[in-house]
């Protein structure tokens, strides 16, 4: 079974990793459950290993942590929808990348409960929407925006990190950075998109379509 933990209050984020790092090397011993913790964070920015410096367009505004996670520069603050999922990725077949893609779809499969189509595009990580109420990109296609980040780390194959999807987070705060290093689009929120859902509307549709996307873990061999 899975274990799902959801905070009400904003949690620090030196205490976040900590949590995770404890329990990702418990869950590698056979010694607890699978997570997923469902939380928000104070305003701040993290640095993924691929982060360049440049991308902190504004170091002051925000603290910044490094985040020993895959990708880049990313924004977390209330209003976001942070879920980090410390699985057995072991257990779950070895595949980094079908772990990654599972977390793409499980992503994709939440924001369609509200009606919002969900893409993954090739070279920018994240999931993105299409934007036709924006002006049209110079080479005449339709504006996309991201509205999910994903990111994560393996301790012993078990996962840590994990995805952050914005409801209704202060949009202006991404100016910050140069999100995931992707300049030539935007951020946008279900709030954004006109859709005034709350986060137990989302935490409701994370828990529906998780069984479904990723299922049990598999008995040991």
């Amino acid at each position: 079974m899975v274990e799902w933990i959801t905070s009400s209050q904003p949690v620090a984020y030196d205490a976040a990793l900590s949590f995770m790092e404890t329990r990702a090397a418990a869950i590698a011993a056979g010694q607890a459950e699978e997570a997923i913790w469902l939380l928000e964070h104070p305003p701040l920015y993290t640095a993924g290993t691929s982060a360049r410096p440049e991308d902190l367009t504004d170091p002051g505004r925000f603290p910044v942590y490094v985040a020993r996670r895959g990708g880049q520069y990313t924004y977390h603050g209330p209003g976001q929808r942070v879920a980090y999922v410390m699985l057995n990725v072991g257990r779950r077949g070895h595949d980094v990348r079908r772990f990654v893609r599972q977390l793409e779809a499980w992503v994709i499969a939440a924001l369609a409960e509200f009606n919002v189509t969900g893409l993954i595009r090739e070279g920018r990580v994240g999931v993105w929407v299409q934007r036709p109420d924006k002006p049209r990109r110079p080479d005449g296609s339709l504006a996309e925006d991201k509205i999910a980040a994903i990111g994560i780390r393996l301790h012993r194959w078990v996962s840590f990190h994990g995805i952050s999807i914005n409801v209704e987070p202060d949009l202006s705060h991404f100016s910050g950075i140069v999100p995931c290093g992707i300049r030539d689009h935007g951020v946008t929120s279900l709030v954004d998109l006109g859709l005034p859902v709350g986060m137990a509307e989302l935490d409701i549709a994370l828990k529906t379509e998780f069984d479904r996307i990723f299922g049990p873990l598999p008995d040991r061999p």
